[in-house]
């Protein structure tokens, strides 16, 4: 579940620190790679030596270490986590995280950090209870970071009550809920067309692109791993699918390509065309193989079917139907005309003209125009993360349908 996720957990001054080393245990059995930062006062309650032997990763405290000339980055390690957890989280830190007061190297990384934010408050029961420590809770949960709400029992002090750090194994099962996929398309069928066509111009040879089939499988996955029943009918392709979620149906030529996605049209509640299909296909393929001549050849073709015309003419108002753009030259121009002529709900666009975006690349950088004309763009990331922008766009689309 957590195998290589990055988790950044940050000890503070409370005696529940003595819970962290089998919080440490827990996560890196789990697969995390924990980089642990603690304040100074937190190494009178646990060792650097035990959670860095736990760990597997130097245990850090300081800005600069003087012994190895290193300066640890703030910056770097609020940016490379995956989720940043504090716990236990003593009062005096709470009140510094509340007011932004970065005197140490916790703090400093607590306000530089992009990722998620789990807090996890220890003290005792009246420390809790004032005022202050109630607002600065509050307040803290106001920037978006999530409290790990803690337990009544027996407190170091002695006495019973609210107060107590949540215990590691219930704190490890709030970290691995997090990363569970959002059951967001649960009951949901889609259908998805990916890859290239082939289009035969005789036994051997054929007409056909650079498509990989990358965008319309990492699409598939991140659908079904958010629980929808997917349909992905796939031109050539080395590729493979993993989630049992997903029917795979294979073809070869654009025509083969269009008879799936009609046939399949009716039961989807959500298409996607993500297919680089064959706008030619020959007139007349042969069914041997052409011998090579010295005299030139003459190869007719003629257009293919255009599949997200008749699926955009063909489907219901309650089924939304999403279609992809590569263009190089008047990109926007033309995504919003194809857009429109197709009665698509909206399009992804993506230029030849951007460096890593389209055919051969596992990254894309893409814009999405929908039919109400709202524009977003995007950074280029990694199909898999551009498979999440496409997926939470959908949702946002459903919801006003």
């Amino acid at each position: 579940m957590l195998k290589g996720k990055k988790i950044l957990l940050g000890i503070t001054g409370s005696i529940a620190a003595y819970k962290i080393p089998y919080l440490v245990r827990l996560l890196v059995k789990d697969g995390a790679d924990v980089q642990i930062i603690m304040t100074p006062s937190a190494k009178d309650f646990v060792t650097p030596l035990t959670l860095s032997t736990l760990s597997g990763n130097p245990v850090l405290s300081d800005f600069f270490n003087p012994s190895n000339g290193v300066w640890n980055s703030h910056i770097e390690l609020g940016n490379q986590a995956d989720m940043m957890v504090i716990a236990p989280v003593s009062a005096c830190t709470l009140g510094k995280m509340a007011n932004g007061i970065a005197d140490n190297l916790l703090l400093a990384t607590y306000l530089a950090a992009k990722c998620p934010v789990y807090f996890a408050p220890a003290m005792d029961l009246d420390m809790l209870k004032h005022p202050s420590t109630q607002n600065n809770i509050k307040k803290i949960q106001s920037f978006g970071n999530i409290l790990i709400e803690p337990k009544a029992g027996k407190l170091a002090s002695g006495l019973c009550g609210a107060g107590r750090m949540d215990e590691p194994e219930n704190i490890l099962k709030i970290i691995k809920s997090h990363f569970l996929p959002k059951q967001d398309f649960a009951k949901k069928k889609v259908l998805i067309s990916a890859g290239p066509t082939y289009e035969a111009i005789d036994a051997v040879r054929f007409i056909s692109n650079h498509s990989s089939g990358l965008m319309g499988y990492s699409l598939a996955e991140e659908l079904a791993n958010r629980g929808a029943v997917v349909k992905l009918v796939s031109g050539p392709t080395s590729l493979k699918i993993s989630n049992p979620n997903i029917s795979l149906i294979n073809v070869i030529s654009a025509e083969a390509m269009y008879k799936s996605c009609i046939e399949n049209l009716p039961d989807a509640d959500i298409i996607i065309m993500t297919a680089a299909v064959a706008d030619f296909t020959p007139e007349n393929p042969k069914k041997e193989k052409i011998k090579k001549s010295d005299s030139q050849y003459t190869l007719k073709l003629k257009p293919t079917k255009d599949i997200l015309s008749e699926l955009g003419r063909k489907k219901r108002n309650n089924q939304i139907l999403i279609g992809f753009a590569l263009e190089t030259d008047n990109e926007l121009e033309n995504a919003k005309q194809k857009l429109y002529n197709k009665n698509l709900d909206f399009i992804v666009l993506n230029s030849l003209k951007d460096f890593g975006a389209g055919f051969g690349y596992k990254t894309n950088k893409i814009t999405i125009i929908d039919k109400s004309n709202n524009i977003n763009n995007f950074n280029k990331k990694t199909k898999t993360q551009v498979a999440k922008d496409i997926a939470d766009k959908i949702i946002k689309i459903s919801v006003k349908q």
